[in-house]
């Protein structure tokens, strides 16, 4: 895909954006991230818990919202069902040698039901489905369908795409409402070398058919790394504007299996952002808020992209998510490894409220910030595959 079937328009940057992106003249971001390190404070809110108890439970609240210390309402809840996948891309999981956890350990669909009717209840209102690749869990819409009951405002699945068509017309019977595709390559060549396994192809055909099916809007993620696919910025802006379909583009993380992230590879949201506008003009939608991707349309009307500047332009401070592992865990941060295990407590007979108090801990012990740009920052032991996206 190519975007030379239009003419670009090299007017100068659009200024009503909302970026602070260095280099231009645009207005700083109402999100400012608070640097503050992750891992060597990792034991503090743990630690008050064991033995300040009365000094955090005075202050944690027991009812009410999932409200931090730092005013975030959480009201998104992301559940990992498995840590498998049938991909193994480069910036996320080793191409041999992948340890994966027993099935015994996995939450069973019925406690994951059960947690997040206990979320629901906390007042989380949105619900994304994710992996490794969750369309390898054999019989998820059962759980689409346990979900879709509880009444959630929204929920939504993200996926490599390559079982989705098969399976994209029962979910939606399930009560799915919309699906995000990762595709980080137009080119089917690039595209096999970036996944090391499956086809272009079979990730096109999949994104017409949950189109045609109703799990719009649809949302295509794309993670680009410097020198391996940067080339395709425009190629991608040129798809979302002849297709519809949103693109995002997703700065690279410090949570490959292989552990060789390296800051020369990502290639910032600043730069994403002057590309496609110096060809097309973009404006800022929405005054921004808890969603992780900055969104820009098209001045003349033609299409959406979003920007997930993790790294360079951190969303923390607005942060309203939650995630739940596929062993069990709730981790208040992707970057962080501080962990509540709500497995032991559902299979041990505890109740509802010992697991919405486990909620309360988790949300009240969250840092301001993840730090990855701080010089304390330690990446986390698991990758991304074993939180879940």
């Amino acid at each position: 895909m190519s975007p030379t079937n239009e003419t670009p328009n090299s007017a100068p940057r659009n200024t009503r954006a909302r970026t602070g992106y260095a280099g231009s003249s645009l207005t700083v971001p109402k999100s400012v991230p608070v640097a503050v390190s992750v891992r060597p404070h990792l034991a503090g809110p743990k630690e008050e818990r064991a033995t300040k108890g009365h000094v955090a439970a005075s202050a944690m609240p027991e009812e009410g919202p999932l409200i931090d210390r730092y005013g975030r309402v959480h009201s998104d809840l992301r559940i990992s069902v498995t840590d498998r996948c049938n991909l193994r891309c480069v910036y996320c999981m080793s191409e041999e040698g992948m340890t994966f956890l027993p099935r015994a350990e996995l939450l069973t669909f019925e406690e994951m039901a059960r947690i997040a009717r206990v979320a629901h209840d906390l007042g989380v209102t949105s619900i994304r489905l994710t992996g490794g690749e969750p369309l390898v869990r054999k019989g998820l819409p059962e759980l689409v369908s346990q979900l879709s009951a509880i009444g959630f405002d929204d929920l939504s699945l993200t996926t490599n795409g390559m079982q989705l068509a098969a399976v994209a017309q029962t979910l939606v019977k399930a009560g799915l409402t919309r699906v995000n595709i990762s595709c980080d390559s137009l080119r089917a060549e690039r595209f096999a070398s970036i996944r090391r396994r499956g086809h272009l192809s079979t990730v096109l055909e999949a994104m017409s058919i949950a189109e045609s099916v109703g799990l719009t809007p649809l949302k295509i993620n794309v993670v680009l790394l410097r020198d391996t696919n940067d080339d395709e910025i425009l190629d991608f802006a040129a798809f979302a504007r002849e297709t519809g379909r949103i693109v995002r583009f997703i700065e690279f993380m410090p949570l490959d299996a292989q552990g060789e992230w390296d800051r020369d590879r990502l290639v910032p949201g600043h730069e994403i952002y002057e590309r496609i506008n110096a060809a097309w003009p973009l404006e800022a939608v929405g005054e921004g808020g808890p969603a992780p991707a900055e969104r820009f349309r098209f001045l003349d009307g033609r299409g959406e992209i979003g920007l997930i500047s993790s790294v360079t332009q951190p969303f923390c401070g607005t942060c309203n998510r939650l995630r739940l592992t596929a062993d069990g865990a709730i981790r208040n941060c992707l970057f962080s490894d501080d962990e509540d295990t709500v497995r032991d407590v559902v299979r041990g007979g505890g109740s509802d409220a010992d697991i919405a108090r486990l909620f309360r801990q988790a949300v009240w012990a969250k840092f301001p910030g993840h730090a990855i740009n701080e010089p304390e920052f330690l990446r986390p032991v698991r990758s991304m595959s074993m939180i879940g996206g």
